[in-house]
């Protein structure tokens, strides 16, 4: 009787805590769903290239604007640096809808365990919409924006187009967004031109482009590259023998 009477008490919380959860998301939604963009619009994000001034003989001359940007279509980028992105910053990519449940549960156990959180929870998804739409500013809300607008964006665009935009709008730090821009700024070649080397310095910039790059921050470069490199090996991207290289 007394178990009877136990579980009786149990039932009636457990669904009214689920009930104010759902209530919660709802409010939640209802506030924030006005202040972000629509999701449509990433279908249509002009990406701002600064004006060029060439030779006769197609030789750059001279370049005008805040901010370098040259596009990228994902077919043209080495599969070495797809992998390198997706392997270090969101390995489910193609398996989440734009929000990766394991990592945020992972980063909640972390929190908990060593008061600090080690592995980032944010997918591509997420920082392509922080990176566009969302302010910078570290708050509960902002990422509440982004989980919302991630979701939304993953409805409207194929994986690819996401990963293609993404890596065209990402800061790499001196002036150069985009990993084409990024890769004529620190090496003086394309992308497609890079060695293995050279694609996981430039994929360990996003982190912190500012004080990440190899101009800036060169012991930290280094460093990021070689966590990029054991990343790829964990996940079979690259081999033995190319890591050991």
């Amino acid at each position: 009787m007394r178990a009877h009477r136990i579980t009786s008490i149990i039932i009636p919380l457990a669904i009214m805590g689920a009930a104010f959860v759902v209530m919660a998301l709802s409010g939640t939604y209802l506030y924030l769903d006005p202040q972000i963009p629509k999701a449509d619009s990433y279908r249509h994000v002009k990406l701002e290239t600064p004006l060029r001034i060439y030779t006769k003989d197609n030789q750059l001359m001279a370049e005008f604007g805040e901010r370098r940007l040259i596009p990228v279509k994902l077919e043209e980028v080495p599969k070495e640096f797809i992998s390198a992105i997706l392997d270090t910053e969101d390995k489910r990519f193609y398996q989440h809808s734009g929000i990766d449940y394991i990592s945020l549960i992972n980063a909640r156990l972390e929190l908990l365990q060593a008061r600090e959180i080690r592995s980032g929870a944010s997918t591509i998804t997420m920082k392509l919409a922080r990176n566009i739409s969302i302010s910078l500013e570290q708050t509960f809300i902002r990422k509440f924006k982004e989980m919302l607008l991630a979701l939304k964006i993953e409805q409207e665009l194929t994986k690819d187009e996401i990963l293609e935009l993404y890596i065209n709008v990402v800061p790499f730090g001196k002036r150069a967004y985009g990993a084409q821009a990024a890769a004529l700024t620190y090496y003086g070649k394309p992308l497609k031109d890079l060695d293995l080397s050279q694609l996981a310095m430039l994929a360990g910039i996003p982190q912190a482009p500012s004080a990440g790059n190899p101009i800036n921050g060169p012991q930290r470069a280094l460093r990021r590259r070689n966590l990029v490199l054991n990343r790829m090996l964990e996940q079979t991207s690259i081999s033995e023998k190319e890591y050991d290289e």
